[in-house]
């Protein structure tokens, strides 16, 4: 009976270490929770265009709270985010038509990035139908913001034949004053005003040389 008893209240220490390892080596194997992106830090991940990889090197934990902060809380920059994981599949079931919803929706809001997409998505009929007219639009207001893919497809659009020259002399200018490190870039960009301002008289040609 005593050896019994004895060997009964050892037991129960050695049980209790026992689930104290196991809980243990179930909370070194649970992956570290994903911070969210602050607004500066997903606008950033999106101009380096690699919001998406970073979103699956995350392994997809954080689609609620990007749903959520797209569709409840409206802020451009998630809206954008998450447009672009359901227009091309990444992390949630593909639907291009609710994607471009919310890519529009970050446009309307005047996030720059979202606005540049689109403008090339209608010049190319990338995702949406071809409208030239429509890729000028949402491109013009890409390049008054500063950015600078949106400035110098917008020029590239104007020296093929479309849009209207009263628009020539704002591209022009928001093109020439561009801050350019990459050689290639600028030699492209030389090339790109050179010939828009065949397109334009010389006076208006200096006016849009003069800095902002």
């Amino acid at each position: 009976m005593r050896q019994f008893f004895k060997s009964s209240v050892l037991a129960v220490p050695l049980v209790s270490l026992s689930l104290f390892i196991n809980t243990n080596v179930l909370a070194d194997e649970s992956p570290a929770a994903v911070p969210l992106y602050t607004e500066s830090e997903l606008i950033a991940l999106i101009n380096k265009n690699t919001h998406l990889q970073r979103v699956k090197a995350d392994d997809c934990q954080l689609v609620q709270d990007i749903e959520a902060r797209a569709n409840k809380m409206a802020l451009p920059s998630y809206q954008f985010l998450y447009g672009d994981m359901l227009a091309y599949n990444v992390c949630v079931e593909r639907n291009v038509e609710l994607g471009v919803y919310y890519m529009r929706k970050a446009a309307e809001q005047g996030l720059a990035a979202a606005l540049e997409q689109l403008g090339r998505y209608y010049d190319t009929g990338r995702l949406v139908q071809q409208d030239k007219a429509m890729a000028i639009t949402y491109l013009r207001e890409a390049s008054s913001q500063g950015n600078l893919k949106a400035q110098l497809r917008l020029v590239t659009l104007f020296n093929n034949g479309y849009g209207s020259p009263r628009d020539f002399e704002d591209a022009y200018r928001w093109l020439f004053n561009s801050m350019v490190a990459d050689k290639a870039t600028h030699k492209k960009i030389e090339r790109a005003l050179s010939k828009l301002a065949q397109k334009m008289p010389d006076s208006v040609v200096a006016r849009a040389r003069m800095p902002m």
